[in-house]
This record gives structure tokens, sequence and C-alpha cells, in this order.
């Protein structure tokens, strides 16, 4: 189903990529992983239900931890045992979709109130 070779990434190239392309995302030596904090258990049900409608969009699956507040995304392609492009473009676009702010942004949409009973995902700081 691939379009081409699928290669996989050295630790060196990893580490570089996650440094200068991505917020908050690490390399383990197995895994890219990244925490999105959230505000409840239904924001965190939102979180894992976006991440999943990506994946299977994508037909790429990643590992995922789940608690009250957070959901962890663990990604690497079980098929090449290892990080490959698959896995940067997916958690590119799950930062994309997950953290998306209107309230950042010039769109007419006013964004998730910042009243706990209808916040959603932590969002950092700017």
């Amino acid at each position: 189903m691939s379009k081409g070779e699928i290669r996989v990434f050295k630790e060196s190239e990893i580490n570089e990529i996650l440094d200068k392309d991505f917020d908050d995302w690490t390399y383990d030596g197995k895994w890219i992983r990244k925490t999105y904090k959230t505000t409840s258990w239904k924001g965190t049900l939102m979180v894992i239900n976006t991440i999943g409608h990506l994946a299977e969009v994508a037909w790429h699956h990643p590992d995922l931890v789940v608690s009250y507040a957070f959901v962890e995304v663990k990604l690497m392609n079980h098929g090449k045992k290892g990080i490959t492009q698959l896995d940067f473009d997916l958690a590119k676009k799950i930062d994309e979709v997950v953290l998306w702010n209107p309230k950042d942004s010039n769109s007419s949409l006013e964004g998730t109130p910042d009243d706990p009973k209808f916040s959603y995902v932590k969002y950092k700081k700017k």
C-alpha cells in the first residue's frame, strides 16, 4: 500500500528532525512520543477519537497511553521496527488538529471557552 520504499531514520536524524520541526515530541530509542494534557475525561476521549480518526485515514496507527487528564501518543512503524516518514507525517497532522485553536488565528470561530466545564485541551501559553 506504500507509495515507495519506506526507510528507517537513524537516531541522529530523528533527533534533528524533532528539534527542528516539532514541539514537545521526544525520541526514547524506540518511539517518538508526545503527551497531550487535557482538562478532563471528556477532553481525553475527544483527543483519543481525533487521533483515531487521523490514524485510520492515514492508515498508520499509534500506540496510546490514556488517563483521566492526558493522552500519550507513541509512534513507530511496527512493520519496519523503527521511525519512518510515516511517523513524522502523522505526528505533524495530530499536532495540527489536536492543538488547533481558533483564538490563535484570524478565524471567525471563537474557540472553546476557558471555563473548566467547557475546556478541552490544555494549550501552551504563547
